[in-house]
């Protein structure tokens, strides 16, 4: 006789998923707070850096139109051409302000050449030791990266943990000029695109209490730090 078919439920699994979720959050949290220790007690640089890009095609959300006139956005060029960027906050030893350095790779990828350069030219405005951190990604790893490290010994390397990367408050940069601001954009083309991306990312760079959401938004470990505005 066949065995009836099990049959497990929805809620059940949903349960099970957020469970193993927070987990996996929990262990995050902690494998995050020795860095960020580190840095506190050294007096040295806090730094977390991450990688994106936005494409010519707009990231399309919902928005007002008049009854029965549903918004059209017709793209221009090839639909791949994209800007790549890279970005990093920062939080100095003493004062605990923030800092947010970024650049923008029309057509381009960023690869360990471009993350070294830029960890290179970041490391020229902070003084002292820095603690990075940042996710075990190809681009964050090989020989220009060790070389790097051999040029500059006050700089220590993190990994975030692969899964949580919801940590890092440099993806919230992220959705704050992908996914809000820069959402239902059309550029006409990949340098108007550029110019839109960097006109935005300045924008956060001035504005202090942005920053600071960045933060609060990715629930970090600093309790041996206060955030200043």
């Amino acid at each position: 006789m066949a065995r009836p078919a099990e049959h497990h439920t929805p809620e059940a699994r949903t349960a099970s998923t957020r469970a193993e979720r927070a987990k996996d959050r929990r262990l995050a949290v902690e494998n995050l707070a020795a860095p960020e220790k580190n840095a506190a007690e050294s007096g040295a640089h806090l730094v977390l850096i991450d990688e994106s890009g936005a494409h010519l095609t707009p990231l399309v959300r919902r928005s007002l139109a008049p009854r029965g006139q549903t918004p059209i956005l017709k793209t221009p060029g090839r639909k791949r051409q994209k800007v790549s960027m890279i970005a990093a906050l920062s939080m100095a030893p003493r004062r605990n302000r923030i800092g947010l350095y970024f650049r923008c790779f029309p057509d381009r990828h960023v690869t360990q050449v471009e993350a070294a350069q830029f960890v290179r030219n970041l490391l020229k405005h902070l003084r002292g030791p820095v603690h990075l951190v940042w996710d075990r990604g190809n681009t964050h790893k090989g020989d220009t990266i060790r070389a790097l490290h051999r040029d500059y010994p006050r700089l220590t390397s993190h990994w975030f943990p692969p899964y949580a990367p919801e940590l890092n408050p440099v993806e919230y940069v992220w959705n704050h000029a992908k996914f809000g601001r820069g959402a239902n954009y059309l550029a006409r083309d990949l340098p108007q695109l550029h110019q839109w991306l960097e006109r935005l990312l300045k924008e956060a760079r001035g504005d202090p209490q942005r920053k600071i959401s960045f933060f609060d938004q990715a629930g970090l470990p600093l309790r041996s730090r206060t955030l200043a505005s």
